[in-house]
């Protein structure tokens, strides 16, 4: 700007000739001015108001691109809120299970290990009844055989063979003498 003025200062100081160099006609600067007028004034009324509508659509476009933006990210946050809260319910679904399913096994040990003490309690019973009666036959047996060892014993002692009462009568009484000892 400074050598502008300079430059035209310069000029002014020159001979007329030097200016006429400088600046234009006026008949052509009226004439550009004229020009620039009608230039301006055509792109006033018709591409202006063209323009103004393009950045108008534009700016509806962007903010219609921005507002279906933000309801995506609303539609994302609220999907992503939900398949979290899915995830919880999965996770506490999940321990659930596994609760249940200890507690399952847990009663499923306590029925086994009830079933399996009554199975020994019965085998113990069985075994004392097996032993029980083993023994009162094994006593049986010994009865008698020591029944007739002691009528094999009489006899000869007394020398004389007894009879079938007699010999009864005698194992009998032999026998409550051994069970009071």
């Amino acid at each position: 700007m400074h050598e502008l003025s300079a430059i035209m200062v310069t000029a002014t100081e020159e001979t007329s000739s030097g200016l006429s160099l400088v600046l234009p006609e006026p008949a052509e600067l009226v004439a550009g001015i004229v020009a620039f007028a009608i230039v301006f004034f055509f792109i006033w009324k018709w591409a202006l108001p063209t323009i103004n509508q393009t950045l108008e659509a534009r700016q509806k476009a962007v903010a219609g691109q921005m507002t279906a933006a933000e309801k995506a990210k609303q539609e994302a946050e609220s999907l992503l809120s939900d398949y979290k809260a899915q995830l919880a319910d999965s996770k506490a679904e999940g321990n659930r299970l596994i609760e249940e399913a200890r507690g399952a096994a847990e009663q499923m040990r306590a029925e086994l290990l009830a079933r399996a003490e009554a199975d020994a309690e019965q085998i113990l019973a069985k075994a004392r009844e097996e032993a029980e009666s083993e023994r009162d036959r094994a006593l049986a047996d010994a009865r008698t055989q020591v029944g007739s060892i002691s009528v094999d014993l009489a006899s000869q002692i007394v020398g004389a063979s007894l009879d079938a009462k007699t010999h009864e009568a005698l194992v009998n009484r032999y026998l409550a003498d051994l069970e009071k000892l």
